[in-house]
């Protein structure tokens, strides 16, 4: 098994765990708000089963991770009842926020630990920023000359970082479905609201396939920043 192979399914692995994670965030602060629907349906638990879409938590991401066209999915939805909320709106808004600060505070997690790892050694400090410096070639490289168990470690924290830092910022876009579009739907109102509610999907697979770029120009300098924090330790 080739490490590139390996890299793919950490990032699956990673993927399912990120996605627990996000939605567990929701269930529990929904929970705290006021609303105990996903609560009772069991969804505050990282158990990815709990969380799972059979098509868009499996399929269509193995399908891009061993297709050539990257990691993308999702969970299935947390269900809300805005009415139990105490403050609908600002309820709301927390809630839906809880999701992507979960995977930025994963993000943060794992850079921690990498940066753990780096000061343990001047050896590990090597393995740590071959990663950022190079990516899976020069780990292939190290893995030729050294089989260290803190390889594997290594590779599954740095795609769990970027994993998260791509989840942190993509659902804060403000695109039906995603998060970002519960809080800018809060300042729409008659037939905006109901224009906005209805492109759902539509826009969202629209906007990925022609502003693909324009996203991940988004995403990237926050990934450089996780980067070169690591880089400094």
């Amino acid at each position: 098994m080739t490490l590139d192979i390996i890299a793919k399914l950490f990032q699956f692995i990673m993927f399912l765990f990120a996605l627990s994670v996000h939605e567990s965030a929701h269930a529990w602060m929904a929970n705290r708000r006021g609303d105990p629907t996903a609560r009772m349906l069991g969804r505050i638990t990282l158990n990815p089963l709990k969380h799972m879409d059979p098509f868009g938590t499996l399929l269509l991401p193995l399908l891009g991770l061993f297709g050539g066209g990257g990691i993308f999915g999702w969970a299935k939805p947390t269900p809300i009842t805005p009415r139990n909320f105490r403050r609908p709106v600002l309820d709301d808004i927390l809630t839906t926020i809880a999701g992507p600060i979960s995977n930025l505070m994963l993000a943060t997690i794992f850079l921690l630990i990498l940066g753990g790892i780096a000061m343990t050694s001047p050896a590990a400090h090597d393995m740590v920023m071959t990663m950022p410096t190079e990516g899976i070639p020069g780990m292939e490289a190290l893995l030729a000359q050294n089989n260290s168990p803190l390889l594997p470690l290594i590779l599954l924290l740095f795609e769990g970082m970027l994993l998260n830092i791509i989840l942190f910022v993509f659902n804060l876009l403000p695109i039906p479905p995603l998060d970002g579009s519960h809080i800018l739907r809060h300042m729409l109102r008659g037939k905006a609201l109901i224009l906005y509610d209805s492109m759902g999907w539509y826009l969202m697979i629209a906007v990925v396939l022609i502003f693909g770029r324009l996203i991940w120009a988004l995403i990237n300098p926050v990934i450089v920043l996780f980067e070169t924090i690591l880089l400094r330790f």
